[in-house]
């Protein structure tokens, strides 16, 4: 049995014509790391507030070791929350805020002492525990909001978009903290997120989410490598698509020209159906034309901007073929090519190539 189990929740609001959450069917395994992943308005977070007790069900039903909680307050169900603005009491010290939660749960001054004293070493802050909030820094006000949810020992850790007010640098650091927190603790924690690269950091799992549904659920790599369609090949990682029909031989582009790709399991397709083809910039090759390069497929193009981003190139090219078809109006594709793999004397305006293999690029 999960330890978590939605049945067909939804949450609608008053006034809204919508679902924020529409027929939710979700299990969270006990000792996971599961990640809610979509952007903004698509339930992640409301499915968040749900589990959390902070906002009830429409319909559905919600279950914690198999019992039903969506009539227990938010106090009685022993998960810890972060919040994304930390919410911590500026009038109290460090040592004052991650002992609140024991303080009403009314356990022992002499142990709440201990218990805060290891809550607060698990996150490094031991030599803070009489500072106030506003002496701390952005990141050590997160590791005090961590230790506060983990302080109680609960059997969930729900954390709302707790790093997004960070700069790149703090945010990766902590992101390597939850993740440390995590492994030694074993605890089961849920973490919402609009930020793809955290999510492909934390998780165990990815749920993503679209208009209140799941639209896809599994491990990083297997999104990456396999999503189930246009949308979360979108979403998690870079993607360049294009329109076509199923052909064939294969998918038949605008101009006519049939490339090779796979073909999503998912979905079934009749004969010239409308469909769209997806590859990731890092797994296009490129070069002056297309017999200087070793693949199947091939688009030219024209050389629209050359960026240097430090470990790589990002290349820019307007698929000139294909310009005056239904679905290309000066449409661009850009690939990640390592400096080594970068043909020489690229120059803006010049022709180019694109060429992928056919395992390299999907069809939905």
């Amino acid at each position: 049995m999960a330890l978590i189990e939605f049945e067909h929740v939804f949450k609608r609001y008053p006034g809204s014509s919508n679902a924020a959450v529409d027929d939710l069917n979700l299990h969270i395994e006990a000792g996971e790391f599961l990640t809610l992943l979509g952007p903004s308005g698509s339930g992640k977070t409301t499915t968040l507030m749900l589990l959390a007790g902070f906002e009830a069900p429409s319909a559905g039903s919600i279950r914690l070791d198999g019992q039903s909680i969506e009539s227990l307050p938010p106090h009685q169900r022993n998960m810890g929350v972060v919040f994304q603005s930390y919410s911590l009491f500026p009038h109290m010290t460090v040592a004052e805020n991650v002992a609140f939660p024991l303080s009403v749960r009314k356990v022992d001054k002499s142990v709440i002492a201990d218990k805060v004293t290891a809550a607060l070493t698990k996150v490094h802050l031991e030599n803070f525990t009489h500072r106030k909030p506003n002496q701390l820094s952005g990141g050590q006000q997160q590791r005090v909001a961590l230790a506060r949810a983990l302080v109680f020992e609960p059997r969930l850790v729900l954390m709302d978009e707790p790093l997004s007010a960070l700069d790149k640098k703090l945010r990766e650091e902590m992101q390597l903290e939850i993740r440390r927190l995590h492994r030694e603790l074993g605890v089961t924690m849920v973490f919402v997120t609009h930020d793809q690269s955290e999510a492909m950091t934390l998780s165990d799992r990815v749920a993503v989410f679209n208009q209140g549904r799941i639209e896809q659920l599994a491990s990083p790599q297997a999104l990456y490598d396999a999503p189930a369609n246009p949308f979360v090949a979108n979403f998690l990682g870079d993607n360049n698509m294009l329109n076509c029909t199923l052909a064939s031989g294969g998918v038949k582009t605008a101009s006519g020209q049939v490339l090779q790709a796979r073909i999503c399991a998912t979905t079934a397709f009749e004969n010239e159906a409308a469909v769209k083809l997806c590859v990731r910039p890092e797994f296009l090759q490129v070069g002056a034309d297309c017999a200087a390069l070793a693949t199947p497929n091939c688009l030219n193009g024209t050389l629209v901007d050359l960026i240097h981003q430090g470990d790589h190139w990002r290349v820019v090219a307007r698929l000139t073929a294909l310009e005056g078809g239904p679905h290309s109006a000066a449409l661009q594709w850009f690939a990640k090519v390592s400096p080594g793999a970068l043909p020489p004397g690229l120059v803006v305006g010049q022709n180019v190539s694109l060429g992928f293999r056919p395992e390299d690029a999907w069809v939905f």
